[in-house]
């Protein structure tokens, strides 16, 4: 179903006031994508289980790729320009937006900030334009919430590296041509730039999902892969890398989960001023008008936690607790109203004709990956008590 152009107040607070000329541009011209060129075709592609390859170079002309960074072809905008296009994204499906984060937040944004001068040139220019597609390559099958323990592990081979292992699911995997691999090595873990095609790293997609089913999620294999001593990224060492990555994506979710519930919430209310029951519109409905009051409120607090984050971002005084908090909430936040918004349509809402069981079932895996629901309360009362209770 087309988004709904019905004027239901998904802004009664008018948060978006407070965006600048810019960022009001770049969410006018998202949203024009979106919907012009995925929401016609988008519960297609979710029911196929498939993302067409050719968006990526589409959304790479609009600037959306890697778009908060600086030089190489990328677009250097602000933190809260570049949550408002994940809205958006997220707005028409978690699949799409989750493709432009992962290019940018954990594929681009670690070659930018460790790599070396040539990884940068090599790669960074290609994957702003959607040239080239990246994948970041963290969680294994054994290990994912405890990322320290990981299994695979890269061995010098005199001035080389011998890679070996598996990472799990990896979005873009099996369409990547560049995968930022961390492994652990004997000075601790690093992060190797491995390309597709080099001999012994092979990636198969995983089939039979039913969440994101519009985005590629795949498994890495590494068998004995010898990479030059120039795969290494060299500005980092340790879980400070790939949790710096985690925390940029995770700021990209915040954001994005909010478009999901909005289009949740547009359907909900479109619906209930058109459905009719016991002769009247359900909209009529106290217990009706109830759920959408709430919806409409939980939307509106999800909103503005974004916008606030985003002024701490862009200040240079956001923390990765203040991030914890956005993705913990926002996430649980956009859950909520999607299941609420389904209530609404009855046993429409299970249906591909409109957008809510999809938004539903992708933000599933929203709640799990760049850390779970349960990572970032832990995160949180560590915060709050000084005391770890998961080391």
């Amino acid at each position: 179903m087309p988004r709904t152009t019905d004027p239901a107040p998904t802004d009664l607070l008018r948060i978006d006031d407070e965006l600048t000329d810019e960022e009001r541009l770049v969410r006018d011209t998202v949203r024009r994508f979106a919907d012009d060129r995925v929401m016609p075709n988008v519960a297609d592609w979710f029911e196929a289980g498939t993302l067409p390859k050719d968006l990526v170079p589409e959304v790479g002309k609009l600037g959306l790729l890697g778009m908060h960074l600086q030089g190489y072809g990328c677009a250097g905008m602000g933190a809260i320009a570049y949550g408002v296009a994940c809205r958006e994204l997220e707005a028409a499906d978690s699949g799409l937006r989750s493709l432009v984060s992962v290019q940018g937040s954990l594929a681009m944004f670690p070659i930018w900030k460790y790599g070396s001068d040539e990884q940068k040139e090599e790669w960074l220019p290609r994957m702003a334009a959607g040239e080239a597609i990246g994948c970041f390559g963290l969680t294994e099958p054994d290990h994912g919430s405890d990322p320290s323990s990981m299994k695979t592990h890269a061995k010098r081979n005199g001035v080389d590296w011998v890679l070996t292992g598996s990472k799990m699911w990896i979005t873009n995997g099996s369409i990547a041509d560049i995968a930022v691999v961390w492994a652990a090595t004997d000075n601790g873990i690093r992060g190797f730039l491995v390309p597709r095609g080099v001999r012994g790293f092979t990636a198969r997609n995983i089939h039979k999902k039913l969440s994101l089913r519009a985005s590629v999620t795949s498994e890495l294999y590494f068998d004995d892969v010898k990479l030059p001593a120039g795969a290494v990224l060299p500005g980092v060492q340790g879980l400070k890398g790939p949790l710096s990555c985690l925390s940029e994506a995770r700021y990209g979710i915040l954001w994005g989960v909010t478009g999901a519930a909005r289009t949740c919430f547009e359907a909900a209310a479109q619906y209930a001023r058109s459905r009719e029951q016991f002769g009247q519109q359900i909209g009529g409905f106290q217990l009706t008008q109830r759920k959408l009051a709430w919806m409409l409120a939980d939307l509106q607090r999800a909103q503005l936690l974004a916008l606030h984050l985003g002024r701490l971002k862009e200040a240079g005084k956001i923390t990765p607790e203040q991030v914890s908090l956005g993705k913990m909430s926002n996430v649980r936040t956009a859950i909520d109203v999607a299941r609420e918004a389904r209530t609404v349509l009855g046993a429409n809402g299970i249906t591909l004709e409109y957008p809510v069981i999809r938004h539903a079932n992708n933000l599933e895996s929203v709640l799990t990956y760049e850390g779970t629901e349960e990572i970032h309360t832990l995160a949180l009362g560590q915060a709050i008590t000084g005391i770890s209770a998961y080391r």
